[in-house]
């Protein structure tokens, strides 16, 4: 595994895929800036590693992974490890750039539409799961055939866009429902906020389990 996680970072990573995990975060400085927006951005750099670029052109990553002495099942692993770090690196990023964005939208209003800087943690649980949702779907019609990276691409920024839609657009305005929900994301103390997310870390174990189970099964029953 140690082997292939170094493979999948010296070699199917272009360094374009960096530019998303450490530059993209700075968009939560902007002031008034949608703050669950930021987190679609690193979804957007999947074809760039699933296709194995290499100074913009495609090195047939997956097949020179089947090639080697290794199994099918460790190949999606590593590569599920892979994704898991880059949104890890990503929130982390985010995180540490919090007390920057407070003090930049200290002079304006730092309330963001919907969501606000204080319930911080409260999105970053939302979106754990949100991107657990999203290498399900990722995963799973990638490694059907090996190919469908504009298909799955496409689906998964889109399920993940009505995913975050649901909870950070749709649910708010529900009559009677939308004010306490908003108030328990922005408003609930840190401790129950980190409740949440040790919730949604829970769920994204689960799910990303579910993630391999299938992505290896499917791998295992292509020919390339």
């Amino acid at each position: 595994m140690k082997a292939l996680l170094y493979k999948e970072f010296k070699l199917a990573m272009h360094y374009i895929c960096y530019m998303f995990v450490f530059v993209f975060p700075l968009m939560i400085l902007i002031p008034g800036y949608p703050l669950a927006v930021g987190f679609i951005y690193i979804l957007s750099c999947y074809p760039i590693l699933f296709l194995g670029a290499n100074k913009g052109q495609q090195s047939n990553d997956l097949l020179y992974s089947v090639l080697l002495p290794v199994r099918k099942k460790d190949i999606v692993k590593a590569r599920i490890f892979t994704v898991l770090i880059m949104q890890g690196t990503f929130i982390a990023v985010m995180s540490l750039l919090l007390p920057i964005a407070f003090y930049v939208g200290s002079g304006t209003n730092a309330k963001i539409p919907g969501l606000d800087l204080h319930g911080f943690v409260s999105v970053v649980s939302i979106a754990i799961i949100g991107y657990a949702i999203a290498d399900l779907i990722f995963f799973s019609i990638y490694y059907k055939n090996g190919k469908s990276i504009v298909a799955s691409t496409i689906l998964t920024i889109i399920g993940f866009v009505v995913y975050l839609g649901v909870f950070t657009i749709a649910i708010p305005y529900i009559p009677g429902i939308g004010e306490s929900y908003m108030n328990l994301l922005n408003n609930s103390g840190v401790g129950i906020q980190f409740v949440f997310l040790a919730i949604a870390l829970g769920i994204s174990a689960l799910l990303h389990f579910l993630v391999y189970k299938i992505s290896s099964k499917k791998l295992e029953q292509v020919d390339l």
